[in-house]
């Protein structure tokens, strides 16, 4: 006998419907999450974007304003920023050293065989773009006053660097005369024979690379040199007494010979300052000026060797 299912329409139609009302909730839930998701999504990069911007302004704000009034209140704070803090950051971006951008600036602005707009050029750029620890602007002056007073016939500078000073140096030199320049870092070394080459002044200046502890003594024996008229001091502070001593004993100095040190306050030289101040050898003083390219005290000190 066939059985009559008829009966059971309702129920399945009832079970469908069901089906059909669950399906459909689920569905209307899968949107809901999804948009719910994408606006947790939006809201976590709104976020992100509020926190990126509000983190770049007070760097903005750090770097613009409130670090440079803090540097130019303390020296150490000032070196610290400069000469480690923002330079490296300078080196980990442009894949460059410091000596290298400045000939890069030399290169761009100054004329060729030109050493005075080789000097402005760099002024211009620690100025405004990067502090470098060049004697600079301010102090130079005194550095080139002192040089044409004494109007040597054979000079000898200790730390080259760039080249900065070496190039206000031998440009003030009278024909004939002779700079030796001494250098501990090859890498610096390279970038100043090629600022000092670009200043025309390579004929002037022997560049030696080296620890001036070990080449001082070999100075007469290389290049003839029986004394100095004048040394510029501006290598490594806790060598200034030292490589003072080393160029007595090697009798580098002369009666008269005139050693002018700088940065004796920033980051400072006590040590050879009581020396060449208390010494019957030297009659000192003290110029008066700025840390490079700021408004920080610093200064020259100028001894004169009695013999």
């Amino acid at each position: 006998m066939a059985l009559n299912l008829s009966c059971f329409y309702p129920l399945r139609k009832a079970e469908g419907g069901v089906r059909a009302a669950r399906h459909f909730i689920n569905v209307i839930m899968m949107v809901t999450h999804a948009r719910t998701g994408k606006i947790s999504l939006l809201m976590m990069l709104w976020s992100l974007l509020a926190a990126t911007a509000g983190s770049a302004a007070v760097l903005y704000v750090l770097y613009r304003w409130l670090i440079p009034a803090a540097v130019q209140r303390s020296s150490w704070l000032a070196l610290l920023w400069h000469a480690v803090i923002f330079e490296r950051v300078l080196d980990i971006l442009t894949g460059s050293s410091q000596p290298q951008r400045m000939l890069k600036a030399v290169q761009k602005n100054a004329t060729k065989g030109d050493p005075q707009s080789v000097i402005s050029a760099i002024d211009h750029y620690c100025r405004n773009k990067e502090w470098a620890m060049n004697v600079g602007d301010d102090k130079g002056l005194i550095l080139d006053s002192v040089l044409t007073e004494v109007n040597p016939s054979a000079a000898l500078e200790l730390g080259t660097y760039c080249g900065y000073s070496t190039v206000r140096i031998a440009r003030l030199l009278s024909p004939g005369s002779k700079l030796i320049t001494v250098e501990f870092n090859p890498a610096f070394a390279a970038v100043a024979r090629q600022i000092i080459a670009y200043a025309g002044l390579q004929d002037k200046v022997t560049l030696v690379e080296g620890p001036s502890g070990d080449l001082i003594p070999k100075l007469r024996e290389r290049f003839g040199v029986k004394s100095f008229d004048f040394v510029f001091l501006d290598h490594w502070k806790d060598r200034y007494l030292l490589d003072t001593k080393l160029l007595e004993d090697c009798g580098l100095l002369q009666k008269g010979t005139v050693l002018l040190a700088d940065n004796v306050i920033c980051p400072g030289t006590p040590e050879y300052l009581k020396y060449v101040r208390s010494s019957p050898r030297y009659e000192s003083r003290y110029y008066k000026s700025n840390l490079e390219y700021t408004k920080l005290e610093d200064g020259l000190e100028k001894s004169v060797f009695l013999g």
